[in-house]
């Protein structure tokens, strides 16, 4: 009996020369629809579906492979005699090699206006199900979703027979890729009904690259993106030079996008071990990452930098005399490209900062996960408490409001010192706030003069404030909401300092 192949796909990549394989290898072909006519248009012979069951497709295609002469010849275990006897008193051939891949639902949904209706209508049913068939069976049945496994099985069949572990490899692969399938729809589901809190939560993630390890050499490591998430995210970048990343580049390096992508004007973002050493803003790119540097030229060395501006000859020039582990930008010009390529090692990124999709934020525990909204919480000085006797300056105000988007990205317990249009000081990851107090107060120097204090949480007693009135700092921002919130307030009254409250704790463990 000649074998018989299964082919349909969406994706007709690699299909003619690897069906052109099967025919001259004697393959009996079966087809539906497009794959079908391109096939006999390259001189294929194939027949229609419909000529194995006996049954014209129908409701516009959506049923036309849910049939037993096509389960029976994929399901059918060839080592089973009852089995192989109930095929041949139906008349039903065995199936021995499918390809199929699903309608294109993810590029449906992608697709600016998409309508429900659409989306819905591209939920493939008769795909998966005979993936899912031939895999349980493949023992019997080869199976390929993967355009890219097309010339190693070929070659493999042409030399005799796949062997019973790239067979089952496939078998895995294929369900991977209807487990994938599934979860994009189950997601697309949950917004369409706004169900957050769902009662089961089924993720998908692609692969992007392998790392040569983790956060450390002795652990294995891999990069994966969640294939619906468009615009700001590592993920997304296009990397234009150097060494590919590490694990612990993409996660400063997401680190430095967050924080770059609270600014409007131009902003830099200098990142270590996942918290801002230097933040700056100014009226060019160049003059921010000025700005960001000199708050804190140590700590920057081998470190990340964000840019949500074009790259130009200044800045590069800058650049490039520090030894920075990646940069991140919108663009960078020609001449900044030639300059900073002439470093081998340095990564550069490019990715845009303002086209910003946050998804849920995802964190494993041991043996579950963690699942929260993004937080995207933002403030502006009308929506602000002024819980002291003087209200803030407008330059004081200015770099209150800096503060505090730098301090959200700050490990708890957080304290910023700003002035300037810079971050002077941050105290990180603390386990008390005055503790982080001190560390970004001593960073700040005598810079603190005049300086404002962002606390990412509020104040339980006055001793973080009695620090930073004792090095000068002349406004502070805070959530407020403690029970002894009057104890800094009237600590600052008695030094003629200002003091705002958020309503709004940014905590980041």
């Amino acid at each position: 009996m000649m074998p018989r192949a299964l082919i349909s796909v969406s994706d007709k990549t690699g299909i003619i020369p690897f069906a052109k394989g099967l025919a001259e290898l004697n393959y009996d072909i079966i087809s539906t629809g497009g794959t079908l006519k391109q096939l006999l248009e390259e001189g294929i012979p194939a027949v229609a579906v419909s000529d194995v069951t006996k049954f014209d497709e129908i409701m516009d295609g959506r049923v036309k492979t849910l049939h037993p002469a096509i389960h029976g010849g994929l399901l059918a275990r060839r080592d089973d005699e009852s089995h192989m006897q109930q095929l041949k008193e139906r008349d039903i051939t065995p199936i021995d090699l499918v390809v199929v891949n699903l309608y294109p639902f993810k590029n449906t949904i992608e697709k600016p206006g998409v309508t429900e209706a659409d989306a819905i209508e591209n939920i493939d049913i008769g795909g998966p199900t005979m993936l899912r068939s031939a895999a349980k069976n493949f023992a019997g049945v080869t199976v390929l979703v993967d355009p890219e496994d097309y010339d190693a099985t070929l070659s493999a069949l042409q030399q005799g027979e796949l062997s019973y572990e790239a067979k089952r490899r496939l078998a895995g692969k294929v369900f991977r890729h209807t487990a994938n399938y599934d979860a994009m729809i189950a997601s697309y589901f949950a917004e369409l009904n706004e169900e957050h809190d769902t009662e089961t939560l089924t993720l998908t993630y692609e692969k992007v690259q392998s790392l040569r390890y983790g956060e450390n050499p002795h652990q294995a490591a891999a990069f994966y993106k969640d294939p619906i998430v468009k615009g700001a995210s590592i993920a997304n970048a296009k990397q234009l030079h150097g060494k590919e990343l590490s694990y612990n580049n993409i996660q400063d390096a997401n680190a430095a996008l967050e924080i770059v992508m609270e600014f409007q004007e131009p902003a830099a973002v200098a990142v270590k071990h996942m918290n801002p050493c230097g933040v700056g803003i100014g009226e060019t790119i160049s003059n921010a990452f000025r700005k960001a540097f000199e708050a804190d030229p140590t700590s920057i060395f081998g470190g990340i930098v964000a840019l949500n501006g074009e790259v130009d000859k200044d800045t590069a020039l800058q650049l490039k005399e520090i030894f920075l582990e990646i940069v991140i930008a919108p663009s960078f010009t020609e001449e900044a490209l030639a300059l900073l390529t002439e470093k081998k090692n340095i990564r550069l990124l490019e990715l845009a900062a303002d086209a910003i999709q946050q998804p849920k934020k995802v964190v494993s525990v041991s043996g579950g996960l963690l699942v929260q909204d993004y937080d995207a919480g933002a403030i502006t000085e009308a929506e602000l408490t002024v819980a002291t006797d003087r209200k803030p300056t407008e330059e004081e105000m200015k770099n209150l409001l800096f503060a505090w988007k730098v301090v959200k990205h700050v490990k708890s317990n957080a304290i910023v010192i700003a002035k300037d249009d810079q971050t002077i000081g941050v105290g990180a990851g603390q386990m008390n706030r005055v503790g982080a107090a001190k560390i970004a107060l001593e960073q700040a120097g005598e810079k603190a003069a005049g300086a404002v204090l962002a606390s990412d949480a509020f104040f339980p007693m006055p001793d973080t404030v009695e620090a930073a009135i004792k090095a000068g700092v002349t406004a502070v921002i805070q959530p407020g909401g403690s029970k002894r919130d009057e104890d800094s307030v009237a600590v600052c009254n008695a030094h003629n300092i200002a003091m705002v409250y958020t309503d709004m704790r940014h905590f980041k463990h």
